[in-house]
């Protein structure tokens, strides 16, 4: 029995020491996917990376730019909820509709409000939204916004544009977020001349609710 026992501390002995005497091989591991987790470089293409030209795919097109894109339906914690209208000229005509959340301003947002007109807008659409920013010339049709066909637009009929992007002007979804693109929007207010911008049909609204 001491026998069995001496050679048992023995062997417990040999695989103690042998396990700890190579750090490089720490023997074996409960949890390898813990241990050794996947590694991800910067903008490395993805299983759910989709590419298509084809324009109608609207999905691989949302899909050619973004990687690891969130589950449908889902919203980031502190994101305003999602707008659903279709990028073409039913969906630009129902923008209309909607009414901006973002309805009041302390100083500190109208001011970063401000910043990011200036950062993203100005230099196409000028300081005070007439057009003239530094790059109109060299690019040509920038809207003044100071016009009375953009004081009487609908705060969801500009939000539609600054998401999907219109005539000239490509799409800054990627660069603001929504609340982001309902401040901008407010920011563009205070440059406009001071008149009663059109306000989404009550009726519709009620029915959106």
């Amino acid at each position: 029995m001491n026998k069995i026992i001496n050679i048992g501390l023995t062997l417990l002995a040999v695989i103690t020491v042998s396990s700890c005497s190579n750090k490089q091989k720490p023997g074996k591991i409960y949890m390898p996917d813990m241990t050794y987790s996947r590694a991800y470089e910067t903008y490395s293409l993805l299983d759910t990376t989709n590419f298509s030209i084809n324009r109608e795919d609207a999905e691989n097109r949302r899909n050619a730019f973004f990687n690891a894109s969130p589950v449908k339906g889902t919203v980031k914690r502190g994101e305003l909820f999602l707008i659903e209208d279709t990028n073409d000229s039913i969906g630009y005509a129902n923008s209309s509709k909607h009414v901006n959340p973002v309805t009041t301003f302390t100083k500190d947002e109208l001011a970063e409000a401000g910043r990011l007109y200036n950062i993203n807008c100005g230099v196409c659409h000028g300081e005070k939204g007439g057009g003239n920013g530094p790059i109109a010339g060299k690019i040509g049709a920038v809207a003044n916004l100071n016009l009375p066909l953009y004081v009487s637009m609908t705060d969801g009929t500009m939000f539609h544009s600054l998401t999907y992007g219109k005539n000239n002007m490509g799409s800054y979804a990627s660069q603001l977020d929504r609340k982001q693109r309902w401040m901008v929007i407010n920011y563009v207010r205070t440059l406009q001349p001071k008149a009663s911008p059109a306000k989404a049909d009550s009726a519709s609204v009620a029915k959106t609710k």
